[in-house]
């Protein structure tokens, strides 16, 4: 039993939003009880205490979309890379990257951004990978990496056409054979997905071969609509949307998660909610790709469930936070735009697409809840209540405010010390590996 108190829990739970000197008690991987905190541990005397020093205790965050394969970027000069439009950063950067990645890029890559995940405190990760210098067995390399780790991931393999038969054939097949083992193996810890790139790399016979082949209950991870190139190409080449050609391939759907869906008609923003189909938003990876901005405001006012990621861009979703209100304003024009849309996209959203996939409830503390709790070390100068906290964490909280992470009820990082991982040896692995990998792609 771990009892997590010593400060101020944001459940998450409308019925009891704050609890000032508060405490979460974790029963195995479950949450059983949230109150006191020297009633509970008065109650509880034998449990293990994880002390908050009166800083804040909250749900763990949820990444809907990262690229764990991007992690060796960081730093990364590749010759003659001058970008001047949103296909050649796909082809100069990130396709070039995963036709380099070896078996173990990937593992290293997965270690350092789970890593940064429990640094962030975030607990849950759907990631969208792809390395196709090594498909086969690439997902299976993340999935150790995030077993040992401890954190909940969703994980799929990114399905294209771009290079060529063979690629595509395996691509499927990783997809498949891992969805099968997380169903069989995860423990409602691991589950797989239909990864998918996007529409203009995808002909009509893969979007139909991937949709065939899948499980009934399982969805597929696209980027729909995330340059005005893909959107044109789809009208240029079949003569219709983006999201008309995925619905009319069977792509959508509630377990579905389109990401980006920036260049879309309000005609389009009706088969997704129709369809129930998941839209993730991702501002910083959309203002650093310079390909506009997602109309958060009409996609939620169609009453599409909305999620936020980071597209491998930060692992910190506090600062993606941050960022989708800033883009939302800025994009708008409207000083008013964004704050609503953002705070239910991270605290809400979220775990409401997560809990598709995963059955325990995410995102919230409260009996039965999946024991997944982060606690910061924040300590506010104004007053904190249940109607202003959005804004404290908007404006005062970042991830490197985390000081422990708790997943299924197991300690991964307490007082900012790492519990599962050898920090001190997979950055030394890394940065040996990082090195290499950046010798072999500038060859």
């Amino acid at each position: 039993m771990l009892l997590i108190g010593n400060g101020t829990v944001v459940t998450r739970d409308s019925t009891n939003p704050i609890i000032k000197n508060g405490a979460v008690v974790c029963t195995q991987n479950s949450i059983s009880e949230v109150g006191n905190f020297n009633e509970l541990k008065s109650k509880y005397s034998d449990a293990e205490l994880l002390d908050a020093k009166g800083g804040l205790i909250m749900p763990g965050l949820i990444n809907m979309h990262h690229h764990i394969y991007s992690a060796f970027s960081r730093g990364l000069a590749i010759k003659n890379y001058d970008p001047k439009k949103f296909l050649d950063i796909l082809d100069g950067m990130w396709w070039k990257m995963d036709r380099s990645m070896n078996l173990r890029d990937v593992r290293l890559s997965a270690a350092v951004t789970l890593l940064d995940c429990i640094r962030n405190g975030v607990t849950t990760i759907f990631d969208h990978h792809a390395s196709f210098g090594a498909v086969q067995g690439s997902l299976f390399e993340i999935s150790e990496v995030a077993k040992k780790a401890g954190l909940r991931t969703c994980l799929c393999y990114e399905v294209s056409d771009r290079d060529g038969e063979d690629k595509r054939k395996a691509s499927i097949k990783e997809n498949l054979d891992f969805i099968k083992y997380a169903g069989e193996n995860g423990v409602d810890m691991q589950y797989g997905m239909m990864g998918m790139h996007a529409s203009f790399t995808l002909s009509d016979r893969t979007l139909d071969e991937c949709t065939a082949s899948l499980p009934d209950d399982t969805g597929c991870h696209v980027h729909v609509a995330e340059s005005l190139y893909d959107a044109h190409d789809s009208l240029e080449k079949h003569g219709k949307s983006i999201v008309k050609r995925m619905q009319e391939h069977g792509v959508l759907g509630k377990k579905t998660i389109a990401v980006h869906c920036i260049h879309i008609t309000s005609e389009d923003a009706n088969i997704l909610h129709d369809t129930g189909t998941m839209v993730v938003h991702n501002p910083e990876s959309s203002m650093n790709n310079a390909v506009g901005a997602a109309d958060i405001t009409a996609l939620s006012k169609k009453g599409i469930l909305l999620g936020l990621g980071t597209d491998g861009y930060t692992s910190d979703m506090f600062e993606s936070y941050r960022s989708a209100n800033l883009l939302a304003k800025h994009s708008t024009h409207n000083a008013s735009a964004g704050w609503n849309e953002v705070s239910d996209m991270l605290f809400t959203g979220n775990a409401k697409m997560a809990n598709r996939y995963f059955k325990k409830p995410l995102g919230i503390l409260k009996p039965g809840a999946a024991a997944d709790v982060i606690v910061l070390d924040y300590h506010p100068f104004t007053k904190l209540t249940a109607e202003n906290i959005n804004s404290h964490l908007m404006f005062g909280a970042s991830g490197r405010c985390v000081t422990s992470t708790v997943v299924n009820g197991k300690v991964l990082m307490e007082n900012r010390e790492m519990k599962t991982l050898d920090e001190e040896k997979i950055n030394a692995d890394a940065l040996a590996q990082s090195s290499d990998f950046w010798r072999r792609i500038n060859k």
